[in-house]
């Protein structure tokens, strides 16, 4: 039997309303509807369905070379179990399955991630789940093919791939370290306020150097050539000029008077949570140096992965890598002798700042979970305290950011410092700088005229939030001072 509701008001469009009241937002639920791997409009798509597991398969090959070059059986057996879990990571991958839960390999985040699985994505799938969550969780998932062997627990798939990808920027490399191998001097003869003028000049060219390092992401260029790489890596004047128009939301001159109002306060602590590895990493330890130098900042700490992570993540083995190649290694053969003792110079002291306790690296579990930086405050209270402590957080690259702003369809005019909720908004929130080279969907932070500017490059240049041609330097004042206290 039927009912005829002839007499009834028509059937309405309920459209749900955004941004989610702060009560009903959870990581299933972000304050603007989440991108998911089934979005065909979205970045998302691309990465669940392609990217992964072509990254997975380079990963695997890796693997196989590392399996041919051993000789002890036992480590040989271990080795082709961590391949067969990799196998069964792809295919379910392919096949969109459901997430399960971590195993437990003694990793410190293992709980918060079958917790963030149990409570929120119980019955999701890789597809459906939230991309940041899901892809995150792919990594995740990756690390375990490794953590629970026996000979293999920290085994770096990409380790090679990261190797290569800054041997062959050693045009990048030089123009800098020809420039910075010997401590800088500001030329004599100026008033106070021209050698401030020119300290401006140059934190401006640097930031737009570790700005533009975040080019570089291997996860987004699996197939590059040398020349396209080199192309990225272009560190020249007139090259940073030409971009900074690219530079959509630019808070640089606020980020100016924030450092310089460290340097008359005696100077203070800056934090940089790292991104890539490599060329990237270079970068921000040519910016951090020149921050040292200058007496903007007095201590400077990076914040890395414990683990690899999407692709180029910087580990602590990135790190000491790349300072002991720049001092002892043998990566630019066609160098000449000059670039090889600026690079071996510049290298030199920076080890020698790590020895001083100015120069700190440190890897708290946090970073490699799949919960954003809004949940920060709450899951991971001593990180937050210890950020407290800073003057100012450096956070690089595209998937900070993302995890900064919830990784959600948000307006491209909406406030920084309302689109990162608990970084900007607690009390003792640091000062935060995102430094993002724009290489997924949210774009936030672009002022009034955001939303005007995000459709007209929609219709001018698709593909404009995925192509690492615009950037954003945002900050946000945060509430530096006030005392932490959680609930």
């Amino acid at each position: 039997m039927s009912l005829k509701l002839s007499h009834l008001p028509s059937r309405q469009v309920i459209k749900p309303v955004y941004p989610r009241s702060p009560s009903s937002i959870d990581p299933n639920n972000p304050p603007w509807p989440a991108y998911r791997g089934y979005h065909e409009y979205s970045f998302a798509y691309a990465t669940m369905g392609q990217r992964l597991p072509t990254i997975l398969g380079k990963g695997i090959e890796d693997v196989v070379v590392t399996l041919n070059q051993e000789y002890d059986e036992e480590r040989i057996v271990d080795l082709v179990e961590c391949i067969d879990r990799m196998d069964a990571l792809m295919k379910e991958l392919q096949a969109q399955a459901k997430l399960r839960p971590i195993i437990d390999d003694g990793e410190a985040d293992v709980a918060l991630w079958n917790k963030l699985i149990a409570k929120y994505f119980h019955g999701k799938t890789f597809m459906n789940a939230p991309w940041l969550f899901a892809e995150a969780y792919k990594y995740r998932r990756l690390q375990e093919c490794f953590s629970i062997s026996k000979f293999w627990k920290s085994y770096d798939v990409f380790f090679r791939q990261k190797c290569d990808t800054f041997s062959r920027s050693h045009e990048a490399v030089f123009e800098l370290s020809m420039r910075f191998a010997e401590p800088f001097k500001i030329r004599e003869g100026l008033s106070p306020e021209e050698k401030l003028e020119s300290q401006r000049l140059m934190f401006k060219e640097l930031t737009q150097i570790c700005l533009w390092g975040n080019s570089t992401d291997l996860s987004l260029l699996i197939n590059m050539s040398e020349e396209q790489i080199r192309s990225l890596q272009s560190t020249g004047g007139a090259n940073l000029a030409a971009t900074e128009k690219n530079i959509l939301g630019n808070h640089m001159q606020r980020l100016w008077e924030t450092v310089v109002g460290l340097r008359n306060n005696t100077g203070g602590r800056i934090d940089f949570v790292l991104d890539n590895a490599g060329f990237e990493l270079y970068c921000d330890c040519v910016y951090a140096d020149f921050l040292i130098q200058s007496g903007l900042a007095k201590e400077i700490r990076f914040h890395g992965k414990r683990y690899p992570w999407f692709v180029s993540d910087v580990t602590k083995k990135d790190w000491s890598w790349l300072l002991n190649s720049m001092v002892y290694g043998h990566l630019f053969p066609k160098a000449s002798e000059e670039e090889k003792e600026s690079l071996r110079r510049l290298g030199l002291r920076w080890k020698q700042y790590e020895k001083e306790g100015k120069w700190i690296y440190e890897q708290h579990p946090f970073w490699c979970t799949g919960f954003t930086f809004w949940e920060l405050h709450n899951e991971a209270p001593d990180l937050f305290l210890h950020l407290s402590r800073s003057d100012l957080v450096i956070f690089k690259g595209d998937l900070n950011h993302r995890k900064l702003t919830y990784d959600c369809a948000a307006p491209s005019s909406l406030d920084f410092e309302i689109a990162i909720g608990s970084m900007a908004s607690a009390a003792g929130a640091p000062r935060v700088c995102s430094m993002r080279t724009i290489k997924s969907d949210v774009v936030v932070g672009l002022g009034p005229g955001g939303d005007a500017l995000a459709e007209r490059l929609d219709k001018e240049e698709p593909g404009w939030k995925i192509s690492g041609k615009y950037a954003v330097v945002l900050l946000s004042e945060g509430r530096p001072g006030e005392k932490v206290t959680f609930s």
